[in-house]
């Protein structure tokens, strides 16, 4: 039977009363005002039955799995331990001084009893009290992507055959994932590492962050970010091997549902900037500043592709010296053309040193709907996709970096794909609310803010990222003002 805990005086308390306890201009006064957990009572309802013992107020079960994140408290016995010692913790419950803590195994047991809904739903209130504060303006979308250490040993992970482990991820009852064979930019991505497993965490794939990292067991956090506050309007959780590219329309599509408001410009980096991303956006009427990998630098005395003029009527390419270029094959990977002349055609060529060395002759590639490719890279090329990869730097690593100092973001505290759902939910949770709680208060947004003055004084993200973390951590005795003076 679910419980209700009622936040009542003590009869004899020896005049403490905790609501006088907690400074006016605690972090947790803000949040409380701001967000309002109670709608978990209702979402979780048909979980509990209506006899036998109560349970712990869904409520006080939701505000300890945020606290749990929202200070990084190691792990949920810590934060069970140093619950009767934090005052502002029991005022933030609604708890007593002589009321009983809980156990650690609630959250757990929590969990697994009401499933994601109820996370998902946090993130998305908070992202929709965002848009209702003004927070968001909804046009201009960042988006990146991180890996996160899934929470197993390198020991764990196990080499054998792809059968065998289809088998071993049966034994623990885990939903094979069917990876698209189209997905946005790598039509032919196929699982890296198919012979390794994790046997205590099969849904994480074991994966290299770096050219010279190590390989171990990992998930990928997709994430996007407002441009006006940095307000996290878009959360998606996938195995570690799921390239970037594969969730972009996804995170856009999840940004337009939630925000009510359609996508203008969307900017990436290079992992973003895909000849299929480019198109599809462009499709959409999306402006792509999506950067664009530089390829080998053209001599200047060379002829440029613009200077090939395309006969869409006999599909050829016509070339400077009035030859022309026929269509020989095409990369379905690249999803281009190539159009290449007749044997011999360019060894005879007076244009020759200004057009190509290659002994086959110069050769073009159109790629499939070739005029949205060309106008998306104009796009991404110009001086206001410049200036947006500049902001990312500051608005997305920042978001990053404040996840990693402040909500452990780096690791997995669960092991499981949908446990590591709920980590991501509540992390961007987390950062919404202080973004929240900071309107709430009438204070700067601390380490978002637009102003360009104040971008400039921070400087770096580093710098941002620091200066936003001195302005909400908590530590156990004195705790500083929400936002930065």
């Amino acid at each position: 039977m679910m419980g209700r805990h009622e936040g009542q005086k003590e009869l004899f308390s020896y005049e403490v009363n905790l609501d006088r306890r907690v400074r006016a201009d605690h972090p947790l006064r803000a949040i409380r005002a701001a967000v309002d957990f109670r709608f978990v009572r209702q979402e979780v309802a048909d979980c509990y039955g209506y006899n036998g013992n109560e349970s712990i107020d869904p409520e006080v079960v939701l505000k300890l799995m945020f606290l749990l994140f929202f200070d990084n408290v190691k792990s949920e016995r810590e934060l069970m331990r140093m619950l009767p010692e934090r005052l502002d913790y029991l005022w933030f419950l609604g708890f007593g001084l002589d009321d009983e803590i809980p156990d650690h195994s609630v959250l757990s047991k929590a969990r697994a009893r009401w499933g994601q809904a109820v996370f998902e739903s946090l993130f998305v209130r908070t992202v929709q009290q965002c848009v209702r504060a003004g927070l968001v303006d909804g046009t201009k979308l960042y988006l990146d992507a991180s890996l996160v250490d899934a929470h197993a040993s390198r020991d764990s992970v196990v080499k054998t055959s792809p059968e065998l482990i289809a088998a071993l991820k049966r034994a623990y009852q885990v939903e094979e994932r069917k990876l698209e064979r189209a997905v946005a930019g790598t039509p032919s991505y196929e699982p890296v590492n198919q012979n390794l497993v994790s046997t205590t965490d099969p849904d994480a794939p074991s994966v290299r962050q770096k050219q010279q990292g190590e390989t171990r067991p990992r998930y990928k956090h997709h994430r996007a970010v407002d441009d006006r506050c940095g307000v996290i309007t878009a959360v998606i959780t996938t195995p570690g091997d799921v390239a970037e590219p594969a969730r972009a329309e996804a995170l856009v599509e999840q940004h337009e549902r939630l925000t009510e408001q359609a996508v203008r410009t969307v900017v990436g980096d290079q992992q973003y900037g895909t000849i299929d991303n480019h198109r599809r956006f462009q499709q959409r009427g999306i402006c792509t500043h999506l950067k664009i990998t530089p390829g080998r630098p053209r001599p200047a005395d060379r002829f440029a592709p613009e200077q090939f003029c395309y006969d869409a009527g006999s599909d050829r390419y016509r070339c400077p010296a009035g030859q022309w270029l026929y269509s020989r094959r095409y990369n379905a990977q690249r999803q281009s053309t190539e159009y290449l002349p007749r044997k011999g055609v360019c060894l005879a060529c007076a244009l020759r040193n200004h057009c190509t060395t290659s002994p086959q002759g110069r050769a073009i590639s159109r790629h499939r709907e070739h005029d949205l490719v060309l106008r998306a890279r104009a796009q991404a090329t110009s001086p206001a996709a410049w200036r947006d990869y500049g902001r990312r730097r500051h608005l997305m690593e920042g978001s990053f970096a404040q996840a990693a100092n402040l909500h452990h973001f780096k690791k997995a505290r669960w092991r499981r794909l949908w446990r590591q759902q709920i980590q991501d939910w509540l992390i961007a949770a987390c950062q919404n609310i202080k973004l929240l709680a900071c309107q709430t208060r009438g204070d700067r947004l601390a380490g978002f803010q637009l102003g360009t003055q104040f971008r400039l004084a921070l400087g770096t993200a580093s710098t941002l990222m620091q200066r936003c973390a001195a302005s909400f951590r908590v530590p156990s005795l004195g705790l500083p003002k929400l936002a930065l003076d």
